[in-house]
């Protein structure tokens, strides 16, 4: 009997040293588990909630680049291979003829060639009434060539008529001649 008890109490201090071990050891490690589990559950819903946002925004940027494909459309076509500078000066004076703009003077500066693309700055000066100048400008939008206004300068005269003096800093471009081999 007393060996009996003996065993009993054997396999209660095992039991409760087998007890105070999982209470040390492995729960202290299944709480990292858990609180890491917990940690990438809250990212993961971070980036899942991040990228819903982004996917409600879809629609519109497709829209946008819809709208971009149609603005690029006819890019090239205002790209001439040639520099027809010429032909775009005297444009130029005739749009000024056609809004009644005196004083005119256009004048081509320093080409710049690139691999890919050359352009030509062109100092235009002129004289008119504003709503004249406005109307060049209209025209100048609606010209069959890429045009970049750089710089503007409008003033006022001392005449009583209420014309402006305008300057204007442009930049017209044109591909290359690309040589064959």
């Amino acid at each position: 009997m007393f060996l009996r008890a003996k065993q009993q109490i054997i396999i209660i201090v095992a039991a409760g040293m087998m007890l105070s071990g999982f209470i040390f050891f492995v729960n202290p490690s299944l709480e990292k588990k858990a609180k890491t589990i917990e940690s990438e559950t809250a990212m993961t819903k971070l980036i899942i909630e991040e990228v819903t946002a982004q996917k409600e925004q879809l629609p519109m940027l497709k829209k946008h680049l819809e709208q971009l494909q149609v603005e690029a459309e006819g890019y090239e076509l205002k790209l001439p291979v040639e520099r027809e500078l010429g032909s775009f000066l005297h444009q130029i004076a005739d749009l000024m003829n056609n809004h009644n703009l005196k004083n005119q003077f256009v004048e081509p500066g320093k080409e710049v060639e690139t691999e890919k693309l050359n352009c030509i700055p062109v100092d235009m000066r002129c004289s008119g009434k504003l709503p004249q100048i406005f109307e060049f400008y209209k025209s100048l939008q609606n010209l069959n060539r890429l045009i970049r206004v750089e710089n503007v300068k409008l003033e006022s005269k001392n005449s009583s008529g209420g014309e402006v003096n305008m300057e204007t800093k442009a930049v017209i471009y044109y591909q290359p001649m690309k040589l064959e081999s």
